[in-house]
């Protein structure tokens, strides 16, 4: 009679498991080998590296097999896993045993929480909320971004709680997420235990991981060191030839016909000529007395293939490949002089621009206000090395100067395009222009140091550029590589910066000019799930919207490229040096006055990634926005797409006059040393100084 009972009660055990095993709750999955089963990013996925600033390293496992179609692949994780941290603006996945209501994932339901600088456990305890959420029901994964950017080298305890829902409305249940044996061993979960006990969980957690961030300033705060340490000799003018006789390139205004660029385009044949636009220096007449171009060394730190090799974010120092020869170009003001020299405005070009573009139109005006303009060629652009300028002179020979020409058969067709030479090629493509914009903040940084050294313009013997007041103002590209440069040089006193975004991920992903790069970018890894004209659909939100169902396959193996993407260039991504401009200066530095013009639907730059970049930065205050809605429906003529309207002074509608007020806008608070801040436009409509209401998230192009 016992045994029968204890038999009944066996069987009645065993049914009792499996009607709760049919009804058992969804959790979140867990796998100690596999990202994409388990909470992502994880420090499970790193290992020890005593020579970083995070003490790891990331170390994400390879496909099995790395030919054929995993080798793209396998060629991005390998420069990832040279990386000493997970990105800073991650995408985050946690996969699900079932399915869960999406509605129920808010920033009281998931969350990160800082836990500390590696070094200083600076920003511990800051809690930051979720925002972008994407729920894909194949595979019953979550995918979110952070709603602000991470700080650097920095430990974070990202937190699911039972706050989420399945689908049926029940809350999710607690499952695994730790294994004392598995990979990253003993040290990864106690650290993971200790970071749960604090007292900022108001529901119970059912899941969590731990990840470092990676190093983003490491690089060009050393550089800038090794550059600030430097004694360079002279920027050396005596770079003209006239009829074979050595000419210092200085010219007056007056005594200039025209200025032919020939331009290399080909590695043979002959060059591309045209002219320089030199009636745009006279928008206001006789403010411009002298153009001089002279030639400077700055250390270059890119190999062949384009990148800047790694080196410890701790203890390493980034070795310069050598050095290069630059041109700068040089406008300087009429009038006397002062003392000191002239205030100084380091100007820098756009995309596919050049130094014989942009600042021109932009050098009247500064020298209206007694600003000297600068400039050079951003790496990658305004020709090839041979090409040259043909100085047309009143009565007088022509002279001849190189036009300092940085772009490169990168590709091998014989022919050199716009910014050939920028981006990384080879298997370090995923690196894009990183390392282009870092070379290029590089070279700026040599140039703030040569005019710290001393410029004598016409041989005189007396300084012509005031050390002590030297700014900065760049359009486009200019913006993006001009806030890195604004957060890492301490000697630059204010800057603007006009319609920069980041990141380049996004803006290529979000912008009808350079939606093609991404899909460039995608097919080469096999990843396009759409018929052209479209080929390939993410399926990511913009910020602030409800949570997007997904259904697409395709679309979260385009997410995960995209975030890679990303987190390899977060460190040339100017939203990562927007809060070192004045929110949080790096040491060393002090806070710089700064603003930042942007345009409503910028098709080019889209505004969600300028307000990336002014929140990261905590610079709304600090925003000029020009409505261009406004502009066109007062005149239909004026430009659909504003990115232009610093420059557009030969536009049609209200082009010019919108122009020349950002400019004088620019002038005017560069003049003051950064204390005076005008409205473009006056009481008028046109310009919000500074933005008024929230930063706009939506793209807003003009149909």
């Amino acid at each position: 009679m016992i045994a029968f009972t204890w038999q009944r009660l066996a069987v009645a055990a065993l049914l009792l498991g499996a009607a709760l095993g049919a009804v058992a709750g969804v959790t979140v999955r867990f796998s100690s080998t596999d990202p994409s089963a388990t909470l992502f990013p994880s420090d499970r996925f790193t290992v020890r590296d005593w020579g970083n600033t995070t003490f790891r390293r990331v170390n994400l496992p390879l496909p099995a097999d790395c030919s054929g179609a995993a080798a793209a692949e396998c060629a991005d994780l390998a420069v990832i896993n040279e990386l000493d941290g997970f990105s800073t603006q991650p995408r985050i996945t946690i996969p699900f045993t079932g399915a869960i209501d999406p509605a129920s994932v808010t920033s009281d339901s998931v969350y990160l929480v800082n836990l500390g600088d590696t070094l200083s456990l600076r920003g511990f305890g800051t809690r930051v909320g979720i925002n972008q959420v994407v729920w894909d029901m194949a595979t019953n994964t979550l995918a979110l971004q952070p709603d602000e950017l991470l700080q650097q080298h920095s430990r974070y305890l990202l937190v699911v709680t039972n706050g989420v829902r399945d689908a049926d409305g029940r809350r999710i249940e607690s499952g695994r997420f730790h294994d004392d044996n598995a990979r990253g061993g003993h040290e990864y979960d106690r650290d993971l235990r200790d970071g749960m006990r604090g007292g900022w969980h108001r529901q119970r957690i059912v899941a969590a991981s731990l990840f470092t961030t990676q190093t983003i300033t490491a690089d060009l705060q050393k550089i800038a060191q090794q550059i600030k340490r430097s004694r360079p000799p002279p920027v050396d003018f005596g770079i003209g030839d006239a009829a074979g006789v050595a000419t210092r390139a200085v010219f007056a205004l007056p005594e200039i016909q025209a200025i032919q660029f020939n331009r290399q385009t080909t590695t043979s044949g002959a060059p591309s000529s045209s002219y320089l636009p030199t009636p745009a220096l006279s928008i206001v007449p006789g403010a411009v007395r002298a153009i001089a171009y002279g030639r400077f060394a700055s250390p270059n730190y890119e190999v062949p293939g384009q990148y800047i090799p790694p080196s410890d974010t701790l203890g390493g120092r980034p070795q310069p490949q050598g050095s290069r020869g630059l041109i700068v170009q040089m406008f300087l003001p009429a009038g006397t002089k002062p003392a000191a020299g002239w205030p100084v405005a380091i100007f820098g070009h756009g995309f596919t621009d050049s130094m014989y573009g942009a600042p021109w139109t932009q050098a009247s005006v500064y020298a209206a206000h007694g600003i000297a303009t600068v400039s050079i060629n951003v790496v990658g652009h305004g020709g090839g090395a041979l090409g040259t300028l043909a100085v047309l002179r009143n009565g007088h020979a022509p002279v001849v100067v190189p036009a300092g020409g940085r772009g490169i058969d990168q590709d091998g067709n014989g022919t050199i395009d716009s910014t050939e030479g920028v981006n990384a090629t080879g298997a370090r493509n995923i690196i894009g222009s990183r390392d282009g914009l870092r070379q290029t903040v590089v070279d700026l940084m040599q140039l703030v140091r040569q005019i710290e050294a001393g410029v004598d313009i016409d041989g005189d013997g007396s300084i012509d550029l005031d050390a002590g007041r030297i700014y900065y103002a760049g359009q486009s590209f200019g913006g993006i590589y001009g806030t890195i440069v604004m957060g890492v040089e301490r000697s630059l006193k204010a800057g603007v910066v006009n319609v920069p975004g980041g990141s380049i991920t996004e803006i290529a992903r979000l912008s009808p000019s350079f939606r093609g790069l991404t899909i460039l970018a995608l097919a080469a890894r096999g990843l396009l799930n759409a018929a052209p004209p479209v080929y390939a659909v993410e399926n990511i939100p913009l910020r602030d919207q409800p949570a997007l169902v997904n259904s697409v396959p395709g679309a979260m193996a385009i997410q995960q490229a995209l975030d890679r993407f990303q987190w390899v260039q977060q460190s040339g991504n100017p939203v990562s040096y927007a809060q070192h401009i004045r929110k949080q200066p790096l040491p060393g530095n002090a806070p710089k006055p700064v603003i930042v013009q942007f345009a409503k639907g910028d098709m080019t730059v889209p505004n969600p990634t300028t307000s990336a970049l002014i929140r990261a930065g905590d610079l709304a205050d600090r925003a000029t926005y020009f409505r261009n809605d406004l502009a066109f429906a007062a005149d239909a003529a004026t430009p659909k797409n504003p990115h232009t309207f610093l420059t557009n002074i030969a536009a049609g509608g209200l082009g010019p006059t919108v122009a020349i007020g950002a400019q004088t806008q620019i002038a005017a608070f560069l003049a003051s040393h950064g204390t005076t801040v005008i409205d473009p436009d006056g009481v008028g409509p046109l310009f919000e100084v500074p933005i008024g209401g929230a930063l706009p998230e939506q793209l807003n192009f003009i149909p």
